[in-house]
């Protein structure tokens, strides 16, 4: 096992809000949450499953599509599905599984991997309100004059 030096995944997480940008360098991809839109590419490789064309169909939706579809990564998101499949079937090899996540990861379909590649999808939807206890309403807020209580006087 290699000691020392730099890992992927060591050290704190990119933060996408840093003040300091010499720290934190470069910049941030914001994908829209609808996705890709349009016709999904050809299958590059030889022999598609139909196993293997609803993963390839599915994933061209995604947002990150976009990135893969600017930078020409049909081969390597094919190449994904392929091995998915594979790590799918009863018995396959635990280092397929690995694989797979490791390929993941690099396409950004996971969240470390979206830290790593600095994208980020936008959310346009309000996010749900978080329920306060067990099936409890938050306590209606009240303002800080409300609390104060009066004292009688008592002329001295």
């Amino acid at each position: 096992m290699p000691k020392g030096g730099a890992r992927a995944r060591s050290g704190p997480a990119p933060d996408p809000t840093a003040l300091r940008r010499e720290r934190d360098a470069g910049e941030w991809t914001v994908l829209p949450a609808e996705g890709r839109e349009g016709a999904t590419p050809q299958w590059p490789l030889t022999d598609q499953t139909e196993r293997e064309t609803e993963l390839w169909t599915a994933l061209w939706v995604k947002p990150q599509a976009l990135m893969w579809e600017r930078y020409g990564q049909q081969l390597e998101v094919a190449l994904y599905v392929r091995r998915l499949v594979e790590a799918e079937e009863r018995g396959s090899f635990v280092n397929l599984s690995t694989l797979v996540r490791q390929m993941a990861d690099s396409l950004g379909l996971t969240t470390p991997g979206m830290r790593a590649n600095r994208w980020r999808i936008t959310a346009e939807e309000a996010a749900p309100a978080k329920p306060v206890g067990r099936g409890r309403q938050a306590p209606a807020a009240r303002s800080s004059r409300s609390r104060l209580k009066v004292v009688p006087s008592d002329g001295a």
